[in-house]
């Protein structure tokens, strides 16, 4: 895996993004990833978890059209991008090489 090395939140917050589709943004990732670990996820954890797989090229953003409820404001969108997939497929992998070692009881 080498630089495509993730962690477990940046884990979850890539199978977020992918689960709720290409071009989702924050509050639904933060919202998502709440509900799906029974657990509080901070904005702050969501954003800069984004940025730093943006950063190692694992998702890629780009600006929204503006929307009335936001004020005007644009929203960042999220997209895994294909190295994003395959880095959470490669820990998938050794995942699954450790839970058959620990259920064999190795």
């Amino acid at each position: 895996m080498g630089s495509d090395r993730i962690g477990e939140f940046e884990e979850l917050l890539l199978l977020a993004v992918r689960a709720l589709g290409d071009e989702t943004y924050g509050v639904p990732i933060q919202r998502y990833l709440s509900r799906a670990t029974g657990r509080p996820v901070s904005m702050g954890a969501v954003y800069a978890t984004l940025d730093r797989l943006e950063q190692k090229g694992l998702v890629r953003s780009a600006f929204g059209e503006a929307t009335a409820e936001r004020g005007g404001k644009r929203k960042r969108l999220y997209a895994v991008t294909p190295t994003g997939i395959r880095a959470v497929r490669d820990t998938k992998k050794l995942r699954d090489r450790l839970w058959q070692a620990f259920d064999e009881g190795r």
